[in-house]
């Protein structure tokens, strides 16, 4: 029994998990990626602009991620809006 129970409080925490990490992200577009910039040209296009990319990825929620520097060497986290390259999220670290 105490088994048992400690499986089904383990789902419990597993599925709450899931939720929050679900409610968490970051949306960006619902556009189709065939209206998005081209990952590579947008990469360039920040780098001209004077950022520093350590990381860029496509996140679940739609978005071109940066992990870097901004144009004043903050470093920073930020996620833009592929169709319009618009920043939707930016932290500082």
């Amino acid at each position: 029994m105490k088994k048992l129970m400690m499986a089904a409080a383990f789902g419990a925490a597993t599925l709450l998990s899931a939720c929050s990490a679900e409610h968490g992200t970051t949306q960006c577009t619902t556009a189709p990626e065939a209206e998005w910039q081209n990952q590579d040209a947008f990469q360039a296009q920040l780098l001209a602009q004077g950022y520093k990319i350590n990381e860029f990825k496509v996140t679940g929620g739609n978005c071109y991620e940066i992990y870097g520097f901004d144009k004043e060497q903050n470093k920073v986290e930020i996620y833009f809006n592929p169709v319009d390259g618009s920043i939707v999220k930016k932290e500082m670290h």
